[in-house]
C-alpha cells in the first residue's frame, strides 16, 4: 500500500466466500497480532497456528448475513480484519457487536483499523439495519482512546473481569457507537 492509498475493503457473509488462501491469511494475521500483544482473544501467549486455527475455523463456519467478516487488503495482502454481528433475538436485534479488530503490525499507523471500523459502521447501518454497535475492550491497552476518536463512548466497566496472570487483573471496558 502506498502512502495515502486506501485499502480495499470487502466482506464475507458465507463460509464459502472464504478461500483457503484467505483463511490462512486470517490465521497468520491473528497469530502475528496476538503475539505482538494485541487483545484479540488469546491472552495467554505465545499462540501458534494450532491454537488459532480451530477458533478461526469456527468464526468462518458461522458466517452469515448476521455474522460478517470485514477484510482490508493492501497491495494484495490482508492488512487487517474485523468481525461484525448481531443476535437474531428480536429484543436485541436492533444492535450489533464488533469483535477482533486487528491490523498487521506492518500496516499500523496507515488508517487500516479506522477504515475497517468506518466500513463496519456503514455495513451495520445500511445493510444490516442496525441502530447501534457494542464492543468490549481489555483495560490497560489504551484501546478506548482509539475508539473514542471514532465516536465510540464508554458505557461501563466490569472491574477486574479479566485475569491475564496472577496479579494482572484488567477491567473489561464496554463501549457503544450510537447512533450509526
Amino acid at each position: 500500500m502506498t502512502a495515502g492509498s486506501p485499502p480495499v475493503l470487502s466482506q464475507r457473509c458465507d463460509p464459502g466466500q472464504v478461500s483457503a488462501g484467505l483463511r490462512q491469511e486470517l490465521i497468520d494475521c491473528w497469530v502475528t497480532v496476538s503475539n505482538a500483544g494485541g487483545a484479540v482473544g488469546f491472552p495467554f501467549l505465545p499462540v501458534d497456528t494450532g491454537v488459532v486455527s480451530p477458533v478461526a475455523d469456527e468464526l468462518i463456519a458461522k458466517l452469515s448475513p448476521d455474522r460478517r467478516l470485514l477484510v482490508a487488503v493492501a497491495g494484495n495482502v490482508l492488512a487487517g480484519w474485523v468481525h461484525l454481528g448481531r443476535d437474531p433475538n428480536p429484543v436485541i436485534a436492533h444492535w450489533g457487536w464488533v469483535s477482533r479488530l486487528q491490523t498487521l503490525p506492518a500496516f499500523r499507523g496507515q488508517g487500516i483499523g479506522a477504515a475497517l471500523m468506518a466500513h463496519a459502521r456503514q455495513v451495520a447501518r445500511q445493510e444490516m439495519g442496525l441502530e447501534q454497535l457494542h464492543l468490549a475492550v481489555r483495560g490497560g491497552t489504551g484501546l478506548e482512546c482509539f475508539y473514542a476518536r471514532l465516536g465510540w463512548r464508554e458505557t461501563g466497566r466490569w472491574p477486574g473481569a479479566l485475569r491475564l496472570a496472577p496479579g494482572d487483573d484488567r477491567d473489561e471496558i464496554l463501549l457503544v457507537l450510537s447512533p450509526l
